[in-house]
């Protein structure tokens, strides 16, 4: 087993106690930061002549730090790695510079699929102290519940949403033959979706714009728009003129996700501010799949 001379995490990362005395066993030295660094220049100061670094999803790694920091063999991701073109580290650079970058997935699907399905109820209940969406106090049995994407966080919400009766249809580049056989989900073009679903359920993957004006239009009235995911899903002013009219909402669960603070002074937008997925349980799980990277990586895999 080759053993890392220096890791170092640049920020916080969600690891356990435990977690932090396993790494131990791979590396000479571990360093934790316990907090954001101000700007690029800092993170390649914590950095320094780290072999290894571990990284979150909220900060750019890109060429410029990536060439300040020349003893950088690995960096472990402890967040989603969906592609390249959606990571925060500039891969393209790492891998042409002999830096091996591994990410994880599917650890937090549960509890983003906890938080629409809770939050759903309450707007059709009415319990937030508004209106219920459709009128009248309605169950989740029988709405119509759309779907941008249908990866695996799409693929939990689904699920729960289809425990309570709900109507499922997607939207993707790629159709799911099997998801539409064994689950009885329908696909539908984006502009169809948008017109007959009830609720829209935003799952793509990070820098992925659909709605614009015309979408929007499409959607109209008495709908709600979830995004879970780590960008906007549409043109801000686009937005904004649609949460203009009656009876629309949009809820998202991170400001990264809400694209832009001055929504919150909408009072048909609620934010949670924090990831709904990183639970106790997704925490734990975290930790277990960059730790199996990272023994992966010094060769007991």
């Amino acid at each position: 087993m080759k053993k890392i001379r220096k890791l170092t995490a640049i920020q916080p990362v969600s690891f356990l106690p435990e977690g932090r005395e396993a790494v131990k066993e791979y590396c000479e030295e571990a360093i934790f930061y316990d907090t954001e660094p101000k700007d690029d220049r800092e993170i390649i100061e914590r950095i320094g002549d780290s072999d290894a670094v571990f990284v979150s999803y909220n900060r750019t790694i890109g060429e410029n730090i990536l060439s300040a920091c020349p003893n950088l063999q690995y960096i472990g991701m402890c967040c989603s790695l969906y592609s390249a073109a959606s990571s925060n580290v500039d891969i393209t650079y790492a891998e042409e510079h002999g830096i091996r970058v591994t990410g994880i997935r599917d650890y937090g699907d549960e509890g983003v699929a906890e938080y629409v399905i809770a939050e759903l109820i309450r707007r059709l209940h009415g319990t937030d102290g508004n209106p219920p969406l459709l009128g009248e106090i309605s169950e989740i049995s029988g709405i119509k519940a759309g779907f941008l994407g249908m990866g695996a966080s799409a693929r939990a919400v689904a699920k729960g949403l289809t425990a309570f009766g709900a109507d499922i249809r997607y939207y993707s580049r790629t159709r799911k033959p099997e998801l539409e056989e064994e689950m009885g989900y329908t696909y539908q073009e984006l502009h169809e979706l948008l017109r007959e679903c009830d609720v829209v359920c935003s799952c793509l993957s990070k820098n992925v714009t659909l709605l614009y004006e015309p979408e929007f239009e499409i959607l109209g009235e008495n709908k709600l728009l979830f995004n879970t995911a780590l960008s906007p899903c549409f043109d801000m002013k686009a937005l904004k003129q649609w949460l203009n009219k009656e009876n629309t909402w949009y809820y998202c669960d991170t400001l990264m996700g809400l694209g832009d603070e001055t929504l919150l002074e909408f009072c048909n937008v609620n934010c949670q501010k924090r990831s709904s997925g990183m639970t106790r349980q997704a925490v734990e799980r975290l930790n277990k799949k960059v730790l199996d990277n990272l023994r992966n990586y010094c060769g007991q895999g």
